[in-house]
């Protein structure tokens, strides 16, 4: 008796043995066709006329007082939702929003008890639609890889781009000219292209790594509240490119 029962759980042993393999190698990656993507793109910010205002403001005020000058706009972190479709195995459309913001500021203490705070600021609103192409998938057991190349249009709302200075405490022989804040704003057109890797596991959970190249220039933003357009300090109006070249960083969670 015992004989058999051996023999049973070595049968049931080498069973085991034999078929584990079989059942690891149809595990697949879990493609689904609806995802909701976050994202985070640490991107590039052409600023265009938006910079020209702050050189201008460095070059006059600044520079014949020996102070240090505010930093150009040249850099932010876009953070975006997006869903995204597979109409077909190797096509999807997307639609998707996100905030992008830039910032620069300068702080100068010119006695004590008094204070002289400068600040740029860009802040948009991309809305964009577009499509992609998926190019053939790479596997490797239940992890998959497809390339994507696509594009689309964007509209850029809610733009704003301050230059704000609050004095503190300053005399006529300390004061950079008093506080003030200029803002101006418009809604601009674009479009994108992106490309890059969309990784998928055996999970709902998948990976994109890629990059985004925006094309965004608002014309001639305006003073929020009267609408008139703002001017620099040479008298110029002023244009906004809130394009730039981003890297995406993005999960996707498939439905």
């Amino acid at each position: 008796m015992n004989r058999i029962r051996l023999a049973a759980l070595a049968a049931s042993v080498l069973v085991a043995t034999v078929f584990a393999p079989v059942r690891d190698a149809r595990a697949a990656a879990e493609v689904h066709d609806f995802n909701l993507v976050l994202s985070v793109v640490p991107s590039s910010v052409n600023s265009g006329d938006f910079n020209d205002v702050i050189d201008q403001y460095n070059r006059i005020v600044l520079v014949p007082r020996d102070l240090g000058s505010l930093g150009e706009i040249g850099f932010g972190w876009m953070f975006e939702a997006e869903l995204r479709y597979f109409v077909r195995q190797n096509v999807a459309v997307d639609i998707g929003v996100g905030q992008l913001k830039t910032v620069t500021k300068r702080e100068y203490l010119p006695l004590i008890g008094q204070s002289i705070d400068l600040r740029a600021e860009v802040i948009t609103v991309p809305v964009h639609v577009g499509a992609d192409y998926y190019f053939a998938p790479y596997n490797q057991g239940d992890f998959q890889a497809r390339a994507y190349l696509g594009g689309g249009v964007l509209s850029n709302v809610f733009t704003r781009a301050t230059v704000q200075q609050s004095e503190v405490n300053t005399t006529p022989a300390t004061t950079l000219g008093g506080s003030f804040a200029l803002k101006g704003t418009r809604d601009s057109p674009g479009f994108y292209l992106e490309t890059g890797v969309h990784m998928f596991f055996a999970s709902s959970w998948s990976v994109m790594l890629g990059g985004v190249y925006r094309n965004a220039t608002i014309k001639t933003i305006l003073h929020e509240g009267t609408l008139v357009p703002v001017t620099d300090l040479l008298g110029q109006t002023v244009d906004l490119d809130v394009g730039g070249f981003g890297v995406r960083l993005g999960f996707a969670k498939g439905f």
